[in-house]
């Protein structure tokens, strides 16, 4: 997952400013940062982000300055020799095409950084395209030039209070993905169990729909009670839930797809259901499980990337 929600926190604190934007256009071989990564350079030297996680960063942030001082935005690509591994390219192997563009409207127009965020807010997707000839971004997906979807922060909806749960959310946040724990028995759901973690106790067909969960968002059911799990099932399957998954058996989860498709479900429609939840790495205990149970999310999240 890319993470530039620093970086959008921090032009938008930094309005007014002159600012750079550089930005990972494309990758080859070991990169150690995700095309469209950014980093954020104010003319004062300070910055946030990273478009190499050190490698090259010194000399964008030369770049950087000189088009805060009125260069032109332009690309640059960094890559290994056998013997030049060291100076301003990638120890790693990789290679890296880096744009540096002034945040203006010859550049990135500031405006797109509130976009941005208020389509974040949301929970909504936001595609800008920027010409990499002219470094002038504009919203929306322009066919030919490069294009960056910035995505809402992943949440994690997990239904049912159990061990497997503790163990997940801890595994959530240290992922960087905000678990939310749904149970209505109040005797799962404690703050002693969860600590830190926002706690729902709605019925779970509620607090699922609340949250409008889209692409960005999981629900995984753990309870093994139909009456918790299947209305948050039945939830998730009526929204753009980006990652929906059920624990239990092959044999429980073939009785729970026949419950749902007595409700109308489509074929199609209980395919998004990942069952038995995450990958099989022959976990036995809660701590395990829970980590196959993240490792199926991440590759649900990533399936269309």
């Amino acid at each position: 997952m890319i993470d530039n929600e620093g970086v959008i926190r921090k032009a938008m604190e930094w309005r007014g400013a002159p600012l750079a934007l550089a930005t990972v256009v494309s990758t080859w071989g070991s990169a150690p940062r995700p095309r469209g990564s950014h980093m954020i350079v104010h003319r004062d030297g300070r910055f946030e982000g990273s478009i190499s996680g050190g490698c090259v960063e010194t000399d964008v942030l030369q770049r950087a300055a000189d088009v805060i001082a009125g260069r032109p935005g332009h690309l640059q690509s960094y890559g290994v020799t056998d013997g030049d591994a060291w100076s301003a390219g990638l120890p790693c192997g990789g290679e890296i095409s880096v744009l540096v563009q002034p945040v203006s409207p010859e550049g990135f127009p500031p405006g797109l950084f509130d976009r941005i965020a208020a389509a974040s807010a949301q929970g909504r997707s936001l595609a800008l395209s920027t010409d990499l000839e002219t470094a002038l971004t504009v919203e929306g997906a322009v066919e030919g030039r490069f294009v960056n979807r910035y995505r809402p922060p992943r949440r994690l909806l997990i239904v049912g209070a159990v061990q497997i749960a503790q163990s997940l959310s801890v595994l959530a946040c240290a992922i960087g993905v905000t678990p939310i724990v749904i149970d209505p028995r109040g005797r799962f759901l404690t703050k002693e169990r969860f600590p830190g973690v926002l706690l729902d106790d709605r019925w779970p067909d509620d607090a699922v729909a609340g949250y409008r969960p889209g692409e960005s968002t999981a629900v995984v059911t753990l309870s093994h009670d139909i009456k918790i799990d299947d209305p948050a099932l039945i939830a998730a399957l009526r929204a753009p839930t980006g990652y929906i998954a059920a624990l239990g058996s092959r044999k429980s989860h073939a009785a729970r797809l026949e419950r749902l498709s007595a409700l109308g479900f489509t074929p199609q429609e209980l395919a998004r259901i990942d069952g038995p939840a995450g990958l099989d790495i022959g976990a036995t205990g809660a701590a395990e499980i829970a980590l196959s149970v993240a490792a199926g999310m991440i590759a649900g999240f990533n399936a269309d990337r």
